[in-house]
């Protein structure tokens, strides 16, 4: 699977009508660059699997593999498990589907015609998680090689000193007494560095508001305490 550009964030709209397909892609286009079709359940895998989606939108009435078929197995495997899912369907149908797509995974269930304003504030709901948690993972990342000191370059190899032998061994002077090493302007700058990408990555996980999250976001910020505390001592 190919993880797009966060700010690209595809749609996948699965349907066996090519006039819903338009109808759909016309509607969700002003929020995405990207919208991708297929006609069948089998088709959406496919494309599952060759790419990363924010979100899915399949149609419930389907030949072949339904729409509670396809979310089921999406749902069954790990590359694709954690993509959220809306199932559409026709006015008249069953007043069990909605439960029956719950059970099956989907975070939503819409029944046509739907209104253009109402499926767009769903969709962009889920778009905006995806970006939210892609930018999240790109600044976790960041801070770990800032923490692990991977993006410093190679430290040069010192040239090479010829042996020089005394003529006379020396006499033991005085022990030196031992100093510590001072914090150099490097040194700052990266803890610097790393206490600006922690706050960052706090916000973003207060604005998740969910347990995990905020349990998260706890732990940066006592790690954001122990930063500025090590910048204190620093400078003292």
């Amino acid at each position: 699977m190919t993880p797009p550009p966060p700010d690209t964030a595809p749609i996948l709209i699965v349907d066996d009508m090519e006039e819903n397909l338009v109808a759909l892609e016309a509607v969700l286009s002003s929020l995405t660059p990207k919208v991708v079709r297929a006609r069948s359940g089998e088709e959406a895998l496919k494309a599952m699997l060759r790419e990363e989606f924010a979100v899915v939108l399949i149609d419930v009435l389907m030949p072949g593999m339904n729409g509670f078929e396809t979310a089921a197995n999406i749902k069954g495997l790990d590359q694709t498990k954690d993509v959220p899912i809306i199932l559409l369907t026709g006015a008249s149908v069953d007043p069990n589907y909605a439960y029956r797509g719950y059970t099956v995974g989907a975070a939503d269930f819409l029944i046509k015609p739907f209104d253009p304003w109402l499926l767009r504030t769903k969709v962009n709901v889920f778009l905006d998680l995806y970006r939210k948690n892609h930018q999240l993972a790109s600044q976790a990342d960041q801070l770990k090689r800032l923490l692990t000191g991977s993006g410093e370059g190679p430290t040069p190899a010192e040239p090479h000193r010829p042996e020089v032998r005394e003529a006379e061994p020396r006499r033991p002077g005085p022990p030196k007494p031992e100093t510590s090493a001072a914090p150099t302007v490097g040194d700052e700058a990266r803890l610097s560095d790393i206490a600006s990408r922690l706050a960052q990555i706090e916000l973003l996980l207060r604005d998740a508001r969910d347990a995990e999250s905020t349990g998260l976001a706890d732990r940066i910020a006592a790690l954001e305490e122990s930063v500025e505390r090590l910048m204190a001592g620093r400078e003292v």
